[in-house]
């Protein structure tokens, strides 16, 4: 059995055999898998649109204005053809406190700054220190994510009582539920081995629908969690004071919305791009976001970002190009117009069917399998994004995955500090030391401990040749080094160090050897300070 050990491992699972997994041309073959694709998509953009406007406190057409809206601008203008964006429910929890206490337009407005800032990050390209997410954040926020999108589903197995609660299916309502669920599934697992002419989620919805249409099967549907019909979305400015209070309410929420939603975009586009075989545009889709954000904040949406499960939908379903995404939103406005009527008698089994593929074919299921294989550390970082992304929210995984995995970082590079002596082959009685692993903020102190000046000849070398000073702890802790062999009369000499370090040391007053090999990296530090004493001996 194949072993998945990377992102992109898992992710070939999921393609498409038959289609191109890169450059893809705009054929009429394509476009018509573009536009079938674009039609799934949208039929699931509904419950999940409007679910999600339900837990943020607002009317369901917020959500699926928000859909229609930042699903058609990210499609043009974002970095990854292909993915999908809209109303997510990582945001949606985080503007329900906002709406409960301010109302829906200060949720507008805070909208409309948070494409802002997303506009600013994409101006300053900070969606490049992605690159600084390690591969077991990835992990976890796929995990995080699967979990996320099953446990939403959970929503659809209630039905409400004749007291107006919302209580859990028994009996036949359930079992009728769950089994149009499994046979939605298995439809579309059967149905790429029948025909690959029209998306496996497509069919199933289609032909579930259709059995439960045909028979008046009684099980909840998409108008049971409300009417998709509605009008043009209207340009509004926001109606808030414009004022210092109502930016200081706003910003904040914006702030974390803002940063969520590209966590979220960035992280969906790199593991689209996998599938896909694309890269780069992490700055474009920053825009991207912020500018649809922008737009859709001054039309009645509640903003959005990518969405990884209706990503996950499209590119299954053979969509590659920008027509995909396109599709899907033009295809989610029609249903608002003009076809709500046939969109409220789609059964939510069939929708839950398909979003529970979804969760299949996302879930990391490698990184079960490795947790025997890889270091504790890797392990530990998978769970705990994982863990804080179901509990909590996407960002604070992210960013808690990172301190997790530099910290652990910091801690084996500063063990891997070493250090071998040998008597020198120039300096008559003297002794060398040759020095390796990186000297930096966290190997300083074991630095430090490697040498004893008093058990030392009188001249002593210390090779830098295999070593990497990074930062100005390591600088601080050469020139203690230094200080203590002068204390003790001894004669020091550097070797091999870097030219900026010359700099520094020799105004420290240090004796350093030139070398024609001396490497010419640069150091994290201020060369304005003054080196008498860089410790302050």
């Amino acid at each position: 059995m194949a072993k998945f050990t990377t992102i992109a491992d898992f992710t070939r699972r999921l393609r498409i055999p038959d289609r191109s997994p890169d450059n893809t041309l705009m054929t009429p073959m394509q476009a018509k898998t573009d536009i079938l694709s674009g039609l799934t998509v949208a039929l699931a953009l509904v419950p999940e649109a409007v679910a999600f406007a339900f837990v943020a406190g607002v009317e369901p057409l917020v959500g699926l204005y928000a859909a229609f809206i930042v699903g058609l601008i990210t499609a043009v203008f974002g970095g990854r053809p292909g993915m999908i964006s809209g109303a997510t429910g990582a945001l949606a929890v985080v503007m329900v406190a906002l709406v409960a206490n301010h109302g829906v337009q200060y949720l507008f407005a805070t909208v409309v700054l948070m494409g802002l800032l997303q506009v600013g990050a994409g101006v300053f390209r900070l969606g490049k220190f992605m690159r600084l997410v390690p591969h077991p954040v990835m992990l976890g926020f796929v995990n995080g994510l699967a979990i996320v999108i099953f446990l939403a589903q959970m929503e659809h197995f209630k039905t409400v009582d004749s007291s107006g609660h919302h209580v859990w299916m028994t009996g036949v309502t359930l079992l009728i539920t769950l089994g149009l669920v499994a046979l939605t599934m298995l439809l579309i697992w059967i149905t790429p081995k029948i025909t690959r002419a029209i998306p496996a989620p497509l069919v199933a919805i289609g032909l579930v629908a259709t059995l439960v249409i045909m028979f008046d099967i009684p099980v909840p549907r998409v108008d049971d969690l409300a009417s998709v019909k509605g009008g043009l979305p209207k340009f509004s400015v926001p109606i808030v004071p414009f004022n210092l209070e109502t930016f200081l309410i706003i910003f904040p929420y914006a702030l974390i919305l803002a940063a969520i939603g590209l966590i979220e975009s960035l992280l969906t586009l790199n593991l689209v791009g996998d599938i896909t075989g694309k890269k780069g545009g992490a700055s474009q889709e920053c825009l991207a976001q912020g500018g649809a954000n922008i737009v859709t904040g001054f039309f009645g949406g509640m903003g959005g970002c990518a969405m990884i499960g209706q990503s996950m939908i499209n590119v299954n379903s053979g969509g590659r190009t920008r027509l995909a995404g396109i599709s899907a939103a033009i295809f989610l406005l029609i249903f608002i117009l003009f076809a709500s009527g046939i969109i409220d008698l789609i059964p939510l089994a069939a929708l839950v069917g398909v979003m529970f593929m979804v969760v299949i074919g996302t879930f990391a299921w490698q990184s079960i399998r490795l947790m025997g294989k890889i270091p504790m550390s890797d392990i530990l970082v998978i769970i705990v994004v994982t863990a804080v992304t179901v509990y909590s929210d996407l960002a604070t995984a992210v960013i808690v995955g990172v301190i997790i995995s530099a910290l652990v970082y910091a801690w084996n590079a500063a063990a891997q500090i070493q250090v071998h002596s040998r008597l020198s082959e120039t300096e008559k009685g003297a002794i060398v030391y040759e020095l390796s692993g990186p000297l930096f903020f966290g190997s300083t102190t074991r630095f430090q401990e490697l040498f004893e000046p008093n058990n030392d000849p009188d001249t002593v070398i210390i090779d830098f040749n295999g070593s990497r000073v990074v930062d100005h702890s390591a600088l601080q802790a050469i020139d203690a080094v230094a200080a203590k062999y002068e204390l003790a009369g001894k004669k020091l000499m550097l070797r091999h160090l870097s030219r900026d370090c010359h700099a520094l040391l020799t105004k420290a007053g240090q004796l350093i050897v030139d070398m024609d090999d001396d490497p010419s990296y640069r150091i994290a530090t201020d060369y304005r300070i003054l080196a008498g004493r860089i410790g302050g001996h």
